[in-house]
């Protein structure tokens, strides 16, 4: 039996189809929580760019977790420049994260590792 080590993080994911599944339940998510939901909600009224930003963030997690995706989105700094995004906020956003992966049946482990991904990124994203 494999175990999380012997696997990567991308295969624990799903891949492609998992990663894909997943950022659809987070942005989702993202949408419904009332303390980040104004960020997120006006993309329903812009398909085109929601889809968008959909496949960069697939990208990012693909290739982040080791996938055979390239990232063809802006750097983070770039891509969160003028938001002024909080740290309550990159929590609220943290938290939806790790809730789908509990949603989605995601090991401790697993999800320990994306929360790190999560975690090193934070000082790349707030308060641009």
């Amino acid at each position: 039996m494999e175990t999380t080590t012997q696997t990567s993080l991308y295969e624990r994911l799903g891949g492609k189809e998992g990663i894909s599944k997943l950022v659809d339940d987070i942005v989702d998510r993202h949408m419904e929580n009332p303390a980040i939901a104004t960020r997120f909600l006006p993309y329903r009224e812009r398909p085109e760019e929601l889809a968008v930003i959909k496949g960069h963030l697939c990208e990012f997690f693909g290739m982040g977790s080791g996938g055979p995706e390239t990232y063809t989105g802006k750097e983070m700094p770039e891509a969160h420049r003028g938001m002024n995004i909080s740290e309550e906020e990159y929590m609220h956003a943290t938290d939806d994260i790790m809730l789908i992966l509990d949603r989605h049946g995601i090991d401790e482990t697993t999800k320990g590792e994306v929360l790190a991904i999560v975690w090193s990124l934070k000082e790349q994203i707030m308060h641009q």
